[in-house]
């Protein structure tokens, strides 16, 4: 077979509906739009949502809570989870990213939580430590550095 020997295959490329050409085409005068009304219309829709007058589904539902738009979004990661890096290391948000232990950093960076047990010497560098674990990280010998 060659690139000139090449065809679509049978059925899969259809003509164009020609519209408004004559009642003998099947698609004359309203041109498959039906009879009257607002959508046999040019720009005739409604739009979404809609619901010809009667008071809308989204207007009906009762509304609950609100979203705070002050509020921070960080990494959250437990102490127990830094048991797999070595004595010694500095941990920051881009090596727990490069880990694969967060998928991606937040803007307001990383906060340490205390769940668990922390049996190696770190230096752990975030934006927030809760008390605990700040606790816990300089239990095991190691620092906790407020960025």
């Amino acid at each position: 077979m060659k690139l000139h020997e090449l065809k679509p295959a049978a059925g899969a490329v259809t003509k164009p509906k020609r519209k408004g050409r004559g009642t003998g085409s099947g698609l004359g005068k309203s041109a498959g739009r039906g009879g009257d009304g607002q959508r046999s219309r040019s720009g005739g829709r409604v739009r979404v949502g809609f619901e010809g007058g009667q008071m809308p589904l989204t207007r009906r539902i009762p509304k609950r809570g609100f979203t705070n738009i002050f509020k921070k979004q960080y990494n959250l990661i437990n102490v127990e989870e830094l048991n797999r890096f070595d004595e010694n290391t500095e941990v920051t948000v881009e090596l727990l990213k490069e880990i694969g232990l967060i998928k991606k950093i937040e803007k307001y960076g990383l906060k340490v939580l205390g769940e668990g047990e922390l049996s190696k010497k770190l230096t752990v560098k975030a934006a927030r430590f809760t008390k605990t674990a700040a606790e816990k990280i300089e239990g095991a010998g190691g620092k906790a550095e407020v960025i």
